[in-house]
């Protein structure tokens, strides 16, 4: 089951966060495992986000991040977001869910 948990993103700025997946995998090796994720307004939108997921095998962590430019495209206001992580035989495993919140920019250009 994946773990729950909301997340803040400035509209307009850069976005990153690492996840340590010690705690969810427990003891799995992510060698050979890749890593997707996307943001959407709701869970039936054909409109999405992908975030940028780096796979960390040393530390078992994930690094996901978005661009100025994906998060200046988003309009302020909640959305729902997932990570997945793919074995080399295609196994896909959901391990982190929420919503997230773009908090509005005032300034711009």
């Amino acid at each position: 089951m994946a773990t729950y948990s909301n997340i803040f993103i400035d509209q307009g700025s850069d976005f990153a966060m690492t996840v340590d997946l010690t705690q969810s995998v427990g003891t799995l090796s992510l060698t050979g495992y890749t890593a997707r994720g996307q943001i959407k307004k709701t869970y039936a939108s054909s409109t999405k986000v992908d975030f940028t997921v780096g796979v960390d095998t040393a530390n078992t962590e994930l690094d996901i991040s978005l661009s100025s430019t994906q998060t200046g495209g988003m309009k302020a206001g909640r959305y729902v977001y997932d990570i997945e992580i793919v074995s080399s035989s295609s196994h896909v495993t959901r391990v982190l869910e929420g919503q997230v919140e773009v908090t509005p920019r005032v300034t711009t250009g």
